[in-house]
């Protein structure tokens, strides 16, 4: 049984915990968590700490906080030589304090709070400066998670980037949609099932080859007219960008 001290209590750390508690291998005694109101709905409020020297002992201290705080409270942790890693997809290992070994534990998911996900489809991709904590990373992850993966901070630099785009920049279109939606008394509902099909195209497809629509087709009449109707300059400009970099084809602007 490898015994775990998470440390955060925001929509990662509560649905890490959540996960954890269901596994046979991984057993989590403690939780450090500033505000414990966050995370007493999750464990007992005996196993939550937010005192630093209160830390139990642990084979693991997974720290999922905000990028901005992950060296503080590595700074702060009251012991050395034990495994600390942390759950940001773009922070180096290097930002945890060299006093303990460091690792990454990093699940490629978009967390929402009180959205449930499952656990055993997302990715987790890991990183260690030793063989030895690797193999402790793998085992905590594969008590969660069907789908692991070495990767190295330049590697997980990229990916999480890649993330960006394929998740928080095509939310944010979605935003602009169901606004333009709103704005001619449609709902926003008429689109989902075309946002489920452009969704599960890639499944079986490359992006290149799933890739539709005026822009695709070099369909200039098409393109002014929607360039015309809309009338916030934001979404013009995103219009425009996006219409160019399909026009070129992926190269550079």
């Amino acid at each position: 049984m490898i015994s775990m001290v998470l440390l955060g209590s925001g929509n990662v750390a509560q649905h890490l915990i959540a996960s954890f508690l269901k596994s046979e291998t991984v057993k989590i005694v403690q939780v450090f968590a500033r505000d414990p109101s966050k995370v007493n709905h999750l464990i007992d409020n005996e196993n939550i700490t937010s005192n630093y020297s209160a830390l139990k002992k642990a084979d693991i201290y997974l720290i999922a906080v905000s990028d901005n705080a992950i060296a503080s409270v590595s700074d702060q942790l009251p012991f050395e030589e034990r495994l600390v890693v942390h759950t940001s997809g773009s922070m180096p290992m290097t930002i945890l304090n060299e006093k303990n070994k460091r690792g990454v534990f990093y699940p490629l998911q978009t967390f929402t709070k009180n959205k449930a996900v499952n656990f055993k489809e997302i990715p987790i991709c890991l990183e260690s400066e030793e063989v030895a904590d690797y193999k402790i990373l793998e085992k905590a992850a594969e008590a969660i998670s069907e789908v692991t993966y070495p990767i190295s901070g330049e590697q997980r630099q990229a990916l999480h980037v890649a993330a960006v785009f394929v998740c928080n920049f095509v939310n944010h279109l979605y935003e602009q949609g169901h606004a333009i939606c709103q704005e001619n008394n449609l709902p926003f509902s008429i689109l989902q099932p075309l946002i489920k099909e452009t969704a599960s195209k890639i499944e079986f497809l490359s992006p290149a080859e799933a890739q539709t629509g005026p822009a695709k087709r070099r369909d200039t009449l098409t393109i002014n007219a929607h360039l015309a109707f809309l009338k916030d300059k934001n979404q013009q400009e995103i219009y425009k960008l996006l219409t160019k970099s399909i026009l070129d084809h992926g190269k550079k602007l």
